[in-house]
């Protein structure tokens, strides 16, 4: 059975062929294509498509296409229910959803990064999913550190961290959070960030992902955006361009342009859904 989706897989992309060829069609030829000749394709190729919108197997909610996967096959399986919020958070930039999805969000991107064929890279990453699969199987519960030996060692060294204050969260980052908290509505350049709180920008550029979640300025501060977005969507009656002005962004098109890009439907798909 062919099945078809867009080009130049990261993860959800990834993810799926692997799920589909371990329990659903272990003999899946898989088609990557441009984003706007998915559709196209699949009906001249008879081939079903995957996580493009407007689809059946596609992001819902706060769900990714793999879970549309496991839903719609019946798939019961403790170790793909694991997986599936790592790859939910890592898919989505939620890694609020599992503490593992950062890690896969990191490995994905490089590999993507490293690799410019689109099936040589979800070979590669099907390795990565099956060392997954295995983890979440057997060793979900282990930790890292067995011996007493290497827990003494990693107590003592996080409580010289704790004593030490130049390993805390800086001064500079804990206004920084404030300020971004109160002003997410308005327009923050780094230049102007720089220049409030006395910093070099190419410094706090260097700086921000230390001690805000592991990502840019420009990430994080799409990230809160669309998160209030979403809670405007779901528990207010405010227009598109209503939310778009409340979250900071520069017009209606912009907003359902990243909003699409992180969620993966369009803003008023995702209010018809929660409704």
């Amino acid at each position: 059975m062919k099945w078809i989706t867009r080009e130049r897989p990261k993860i959800d992309r990834i993810a799926c062929p692997w799920l589909i060829r371990k329990c659903i069609d272990p003999e899946a030829e898989f088609i990557f294509v441009p984003f706007d000749q998915v559709l196209l394709e699949a009906e001249l190729l008879n081939a079903t498509p995957f996580d493009v919108p407007n689809v059946e197997l596609t992001h819902y909610g706060d769900k990714c296409t793999f879970d549309a996967l496991l839903e719609k096959y019946g798939i019961e399986d403790d170790a793909l229910q694991i997986m599936a919020g790592i790859v939910r958070g890592a898919d989505t930039d939620r890694h609020d959803f599992a503490p593992e999805a950062a890690g896969l969000w990191a490995i994905s991107a490089g590999l993507a990064y490293n690799i410019k064929d689109d099936h040589a890279l979800l070979e590669q990453g099907m390795v990565i999913y099956d060392a997954l699969y295995s983890w979440a199987t057997h060793l979900y519960r282990s930790k890292h550190l067995q011996t007493p030996f290497e827990d003494l060692l990693v107590s003592a060294m996080q409580k010289a961290l704790e004593r030490n204050p130049t390993r805390r969260k800086p001064a500079w980052a804990i206004a920084l959070k404030e300020m971004i908290q109160d002003q997410i509505d308005t327009q923050l350049s780094l230049k102007d960030i720089s220049k409030e709180l006395d910093i070099n920008p190419a410094y706090l550029s260097r700086e921000f992902s230390k001690y805000f979640e592991n990502v840019s300025y420009g990430d994080y501060i799409r990230k809160l955006r669309i998160e209030k977005a979403l809670d405007l969507l779901e528990n207010s009656d405010h227009t598109l361009t209503e939310i778009a002005y409340l979250t900071g962004f520069s017009d209606q098109s912009h907003f359902t342009r990243i909003f699409k890009k992180i969620i993966g439907v369009n803003p008023s798909l995702y209010r018809k859904t929660k409704k």
